[in-house]
C-alpha cells in the first residue's frame, strides 16, 4: 500500500509540473515608477494600461505641480507611447502631452493643478488606461 501511494504522490507532482510548463510563460510585471518626474515627486494614483504597462500620476508638494508618465511593462522596440494630463474637465486637447515612438516610458510632462481636479491618461499601442476628475485640490 505504501507503494501505491508513493506513486500516487509521484504522479500527482509530476502531473503538475507539465500542467505549469503547458501554461505558457508568466505574465510580465507590471511597470514600476522610478522616480521619471524629478525629485519631489511621489506616486498619488496610477492605473494600468491594458497587459502593456502601467500611467502614473505624481505630484511635487514644493512646486504644486502635477506629473504624468506612461510606461511600458518591460522595454523592448520602440512603439507609439503617449502621456496626457489636464484640468478637469479636459476635453479633446491634452494640455500637457508627450507622445512618441519609445522603448520604455512616455513624459514626464508636467501641469500646475492647485485647488484643480485632473484628467490624465496613458496609451501604448493603442490601449488606454487613466482617469479623470480625481486627485481633486
Amino acid at each position: 500500500m505504501k507503494i501505491v501511494k508513493t506513486a500516487a504522490a509521484t504522479a500527482a507532482v509530476a502531473a503538475t509540473v507539465v500542467a505549469g510548463a503547458l501554461a505558457g510563460p508568466s505574465p510580465a510585471f507590471a511597470a514600476s515608477y522610478g522616480g521619471e518626474c524629478g525629485s519631489g515627486y511621489g506616486v498619488v494614483n496610477s492605473a494600468s494600461i491594458g497587459s502593456k504597462g502601467t500611467v502614473f500620476l505624481t505630484y511635487s508638494a514644493a512646486t504644486g505641480k502635477n506629473c504624468v508618465v506612461a510606461k511600458r511593462n518591460s522595454a523592448g522596440s520602440a512603439v507609439l507611447v503617449e502621456a496626457g494630463l489636464g484640468l478637469n474637465p479636459v476635453g479633446s486637447h491634452w494640455p500637457a502631452y508627450d507622445g512618441g515612438y519609445f522603448t520604455s516610458y512616455a513624459g514626464p510632462i508636467y501641469l500646475n493643478a492647485a485647488d484643480r481636479c485632473v484628467d490624465w491618461m496613458g496609451r501604448i499601442s493603442g490601449t488606454e488606461g487613466g482617469k479623470r476628475g480625481t486627485n481633486c485640490g
